[in-house]
């Protein structure tokens, strides 16, 4: 148990000095961020990661019939047995799991947070901008803090199906807590690179909004399940307009040039 809240009080403490850092990159007349709008609303990131908790855990319950049986007996005394069980660094899921499905966990914990963000979420990939990485290194700390409450927490797997208890042994490792916070920081910016070098560029030779959606969504996964979770489109960018104005632009800017268009 000890170990968990120390765990937690770590990724806090990163997250909280990260948010602190408001330093901006231009003077601040010019800044087009005001100050009192360059923290990240914490409230909105809660209820985000909130929703995104709640359809973990349904799926679970939905989808796994000995989560469910496990839900009879002591909370208290089978959660602590449970967390006890931490003692490993694999915990029995395949390396699918482990090393894709919660990578994309924490690309979507990531997201939730850098939407949130008023500075971080009009920044794309721009590997010489510390501003850009210094918003990405907060999201990730808040990732790891998400992950080590999915994982130990008091709604967690260990306390909703008693992951890591007398019933599944050997289920708890240290991997997911290590891989989903530092492999969601690679998807994260993985998708910035794809979204800014290769959505962006088919968007420019297209004009039909179907494929400005299907391209947004399928080459940014973790981006569109984090605007799901705030109830936006799932192709909604914050750096450009939506796939209708965009197409709608395109198609006025060729008739300029192209009255046959």
């Amino acid at each position: 148990m000890w170990r968990m809240m120390n765990l937690l009080m770590a990724a806090a403490a990163v997250a909280a000095s990260l948010s602190q850092s408001t330093q901006p990159l231009i003077s601040s007349s010019k800044d087009p961020v005001k100050p009192e709008l360059r923290q990240v609303d914490w409230s909105r990131v809660m209820r985000d990661s909130g929703v995104f908790l709640g359809v973990q855990h349904g799926f679970r319950l939905a989808q796994q019939p000995f989560t469910r049986r496990e839900l009879k007996g002591k909370f208290w005394p089978d959660y602590a047995e449970s967390v006890q069980g931490l003692r490993r660094w694999r915990d029995g899921d395949s390396g699918f799991i482990n090393y894709f499905g919660h990578p994309m966990q924490g690309g979507v914990t990531n997201f939730i947070v850098t939407q949130n963000d008023p500075r971080g979420r009009m920044l794309e990939f721009e590997p010489k901008n510390p501003e850009y990485w210094r918003s990405r290194l907060r999201a990730t700390a808040f990732t790891a803090v998400y992950s080590t409450q999915f994982e130990l927490g008091p709604v967690s797997e260990a306390s909703i199906g008693n992951v890591g208890g007398r019933n599944f042994p050997n289920s708890l490792g240290y991997v997911d807590l290590v891989i989903t916070p530092v492999s969601g920081m690679v998807f994260q910016v993985a998708e910035d690179v794809v979204d800014k070098y290769f959505i962006k560029w088919v968007e420019s030779k297209t004009t039909i909004r179907p494929i400005v959606i299907l391209t947004r969504g399928f080459f940014n996964p973790t981006r569109t399940f984090a605007n799901a979770m705030r109830f936006r489109w799932p192709w909604h960018r914050e750096t450009r307009p939506s796939p209708t104005d965009l197409v709608r632009a395109r198609r006025d800017a060729r008739r300029m040039y192209d009255p046959g268009f």
